[in-house]
């Protein structure tokens, strides 16, 4: 049997965030990473799953990004 090196074995959990803001969806992604990171170590990937936006009287009032995020378990 091959050993293996554990320094190439992990496990990651996926998470899933949404951000908001007023002025972009790229805005609102980089808000919900910022937040995230917050409480979040080792954050690894931010795969963007949905982007939509709030109307209100015909207008868009506030744009959101829905994401995953993978971060690493720590042993």
């Amino acid at each position: 049997m091959a050993s293996k090196d554990k320094s190439t074995e992990s496990v990651y959990r996926v998470t899933e965030v949404i951000g908001t803001s007023a002025q972009s969806w790229e805005d609102a992604a980089k808000t919900a990473v910022q937040t995230a990171a917050g409480t979040l170590r080792d954050l690894r990937i931010a795969e963007v799953v949905k982007m939509d936006v709030k109307i209100e009287d015909g207008k868009v009032t506030e744009y959101r990004t829905r994401l995953q995020l993978s971060f690493k378990y720590e042993s």
